[in-house]
């Protein structure tokens, strides 16, 4: 028979020896299921719950620096009220009457309110005076020969710098001291070094 198989092209039998597979037990295959299903349940627990804090962290940004484009062109306005109010001499602000005191009062008025109303938004005026020199707050203009302060101080303010929360919409413009009492520290420290070499 097996001649007659091979006649005909096909193949004999072979008898596969069977192997014993061993028997999983079904307690351990669902306790692993489990331990698995409850880590997969855990992370996507954590991955929501950070989700959820980077959105909320997301919309508190967006409701303070939402205006922030709005806040910044408003500056612009601010500043040239401002100007208005300094080209106008003390004596003709004490001594004016009439249309020009209405005048100057309105313009006062104005800048107040605009001030009011950025503060109101969260646009605050960043200090400048007398404070260290910042670069991610000031812009410096100019030095100043001071030996009276620190150098690196700020000791002009050309332009009043602001700030919405923690973001500088726009920074002081300000001139700062050059060797001042720093400088001098820092020489007295160095005079036994010869720098000549």
């Amino acid at each position: 028979m097996s001649d007659e198989n091979a006649a005909q092209g096909e193949t004999p039998e072979t008898e596969i020896p069977e192997t014993e597979t061993p028997e999983v037990d079904p307690v351990e295959t669902l306790m692993a299921e489990n331990a698995e299903l409850k880590d997969r349940v855990l992370r996507t627990h954590a991955e929501m719950e950070n989700l959820r804090k980077r959105t909320e962290r997301d919309v508190a940004d967006t409701r303070s620096y939402a205006i922030a484009g709005f806040a910044r062109d408003m500056l612009t306005a601010t500043d040239a009220l401002s100007r208005a109010l300094m080209v106008i001499p003390e004596d003709v602000r004490e001594t004016a009457d009439g249309s020009l005191k209405s005048l100057i009062d309105g313009i006062e008025l104005a800048d107040r309110e605009m001030q009011r109303l950025l503060a109101k938004h969260g646009v605050k005026p960043i200090e400048a005076a007398g404070q260290k020199f910042d670069p991610h707050k000031h812009q410096a203009m100019f030095e100043v020969p001071n030996p009276n302060v620190p150098e690196g101080t700020v000791v002009q303010v050309v332009q009043t710098g602001f700030a919405i929360g923690e973001r500088v919409l726009r920074p002081a413009m300000v001139g700062i001291a050059k060797g001042g009492a720093a400088a001098a520290a820092e020489g007295d420290d160095a005079e036994g070094v010869d720098k000549n070499a």
